[in-house]
């Protein structure tokens, strides 16, 4: 392993439509939020199901492809990077976040 990498892969479904910026430079930014779940047994040997809700960018051709096909629900293979990054909120908190880069997708599931 002489070169590691920051690299993601998810499976799951969209919580909600995607968020589509274009800006004036004229790039097009897609923003979605993905809902991946696991299942496991407590102590008591009750099955538990456990929602992770994954913050996710696309830019250009993959916002373009997320925008024309992908609406909420749909289950999609994604794969990027992790980007944290801060920025300063309305009332000047400063604020951090972490979300996945995605550079490419993939449509999953039965066709709509």
């Amino acid at each position: 392993m002489n070169h590691l990498k920051n690299k993601v892969q998810l499976i799951g479904n969209l919580g909600m439509n995607p968020e589509i910026i274009n800006l004036d430079s004229g790039k097009k930014i897609a923003k979605m939020s993905i809902a991946t779940n696991e299942n496991y047994k407590n102590q008591k040997g009750e099955t538990v199901k456990e929602t992770q809700w994954h913050n996710v960018t696309a830019w250009a051709k993959q916002a373009d492809i997320i925008e024309k096909y992908l609406t909420k629900g749909n289950e999609v293979c994604i794969e990027g990077k992790l980007s944290n990054r801060s920025y300063t909120d309305k009332d000047g908190v400063k604020r951090y976040t972490t979300e996945i880069v995605c550079n490419e997708v993939l449509m999953l599931g039965a066709k709509k």
